[in-house]
């Protein structure tokens, strides 16, 4: 089977800074890949290149058939960047929710302003995906009248209605209070089970432990280690990864 993401040479410079060093990764149809690290290991630079929020210095990205190679200029160029964050959903650490607009106008901005889609089959699809995340009872309510967790929530629910193919996440619970960190969890269990191919930056270990179909470990802008999450918790290769699994096991992070 084709691969739905495939990433081939990809380098990120900021400056003189070497934050993704030669970058090759294969996700396929409907696996979630996890991608742990410590802090400053170039987890979420690589998910922002994916969908071109940061922009790769080197090497190519492709997504669903969509291949854009780096360098390319023009109206060409910027047409396949764009069909390439068609195809990708992403939720941020923060929930980025517009603050003067309705659960429902939030979550059918996307799908109408930028994909052109019939408002009334927005609406349909946004209340599906509010309905799936358990938050449609919420669907007239403004953001400032919801918890963290639930904002969260409203944000997976917003970029599922964008139908993407790849749903991206990055550090989704990071903002969370601990006691609201479970909800979106759950969720992000759900949308696994339904068949999305995710890929989720976190540092949540015991979700990557149990959703996970691979688990890959960053470290100094490199990819260490990709394996089955047994095989990257009880019997790691590289020691920077069994670091990292102690630290977690003994409450370090």
């Amino acid at each position: 089977m084709l691969p739905i993401v495939k990433i081939s040479n990809l380098d990120k410079y900021f400056g003189r800074l070497h934050v993704l060093n030669n970058i090759n990764l294969e996700v396929g149809e409907r696996e979630v890949v996890c991608i742990i690290g410590r802090s400053g290991s170039g987890k979420s630079t690589l998910l922002r290149c994916i969908n071109f929020l940061e922009d790769p210095s080197h090497g190519s990205i492709e997504v669903d058939g969509v291949r854009v190679a780096v360098g390319g200029k023009g109206k060409q160029q910027r047409q396949l960047i764009h069909d390439v964050r068609l195809k990708t959903g992403m939720v941020f650490q923060e929930f980025n929710l517009f603050p003067h607009m309705s659960v429902l106008e939030n979550v059918i901005e996307g799908p109408v302003t930028v994909k052109g889609m019939d408002r009334k089959h927005a609406v349909e699809l946004a209340e599906q995906h509010l309905d799936s995340v358990g938050l449609l009872f919420k669907k007239d309510e403004y953001p400032n009248r919801l918890s963290g967790g639930q904002k969260q929530r409203v944000a997976i629910a917003r970029a599922l209605t964008m139908e993407p193919r790849v749903m991206l996440f990055d550090e989704p619970t990071s903002a969370l209070d601990p006691e609201l960190i479970g909800e979106v969890l759950n969720v992000m269990k759900k949308v696994a089970k339904d068949g999305m191919t995710m890929l989720v930056v976190t540092h949540e270990m015991g979700f990557a432990r149990e959703v996970a179909d691979r688990v890959i470990v960053m470290a100094d802008g490199e990819l260490v280690e990709d394996n089955k999450p047994e095989q990257i918790f009880n019997a790691p290769k590289d020691p920077r990864t069994e670091a990292l699994i102690v630290r977690y096991r003994t409450g370090g992070g």
